[in-house]
C-alpha cells in the first residue's frame, strides 16, 4: 500500500499509543507515521532487501522474515494490534496469516484490492484481467497469488471465529461506506478474535 491518503486513513484506525506489528511493512511509512503521529511503537515484518534497508533509513524496527514461515516467534497477544495491508492476495496460505494474525494481535486490520470493484467488473466483461492503481500488474507478471473481494473477507471472517468491528472500502483516497464490494476498489477490515 502506497498511496499516503489510504495510509492516513488506515492510520487512524489504530489507537494512540499502540504496539504494532505491520506484516509486510514494505518500506516502514506506515509504521514511521504511527510512530511520528499516534505515538505507537512495534515492528515491521519484510521480506525484500530494499525495503528493510528503507525501513532501517526511516528509523524503523524491522524483521525480515518470510511470511510464509509463519509468525512463531510472536507469542499470543502480544501486539494490540497487527496490520496486514496489501499482503493477503501475495500469501500462499492467506487463511493461515489471518489466525496468526488474530492470534498475535488483539486487534487485526487488513486491505487488500477489491476484486468486485465496478470498474474490475468492467473489465472483465470486456474479455481483459483488471489493471489499476490498486492491482497495477498485467495478469502475467503479478505477484498476486490470488483475488478477493469485499465480500470474501466478510464471509471467511465469520467462518474463522472473527468478529469485525469495523469494515469499509476506500476508492481514490476516499473511504467508501455505501456498497463497497462494488464502488471501492481496496477492501479494509479492522477485526479481533470472537471470544
Amino acid at each position: 500500500m502506497s498511496d499516503r491518503k489510504d495510509i492516513e486513513i488506515i492510520s487512524e484506525l489504530v489507537p494512540p499509543g499502540s504496539r504494532v506489528l505491520d506484516l509486510g511493512c514494505g518500506n516502514g511509512e506506515l509504521l514511521a507515521l504511527l510512530r511520528d503521529t499516534r505515538h505507537c511503537t512495534g515492528y515491521g515484518v519484510e521480506i525484500a532487501d530494499e525495503n528493510v534497508l528503507a525501513c532501517a533509513r526511516r528509523g524503523v524496527n524491522v524483521i525480515q522474515l518470510n511470511l510464509e514461515d509463519g509468525l512463531s516467534m510472536f507469542e499470543d497477544q502480544s501486539f494490540d494490534v497487527v496490520l496486514q495491508l496489501d499482503t493477503m492476495q501475495h500469501l500462499r496460505n492467506t487463511e493461515r496469516m489471518l489466525r496468526e494474525t488474530a492470534r498475535v494481535g488483539r486487534i487485526g486490520i487488513v486491505s487488500f484490492p477489491n476484486f468486485a470493484h465496478w470498474a474490475n467488473r468492467l473489465r472483465i466483461a470486456t474479455g481483459r484481467m483488471p489493471v489499476t492503481k490498486a492491482m497495477p500488474y498485467q495478469w502475467y507478471d503479478t505477484p498476486n497469488i490470488r483475488v478477493g473481494t469485499y465480500t470474501d473477507f466478510e464471509v471467511l471472517a465469520r467462518r474463522d471465529g472473527l468478529r469485525v468491528l469495523d469494515s469499509f472500502g476506500i476508492r481514490g483516497g476516499e473511504v467508501v461506506r455505501r456498497f463497497p464490494n462494488l464502488m471501492a476498489s481496496v477492501a479494509v477490515f479492522k477485526f479481533e478474535r470472537a471470544t
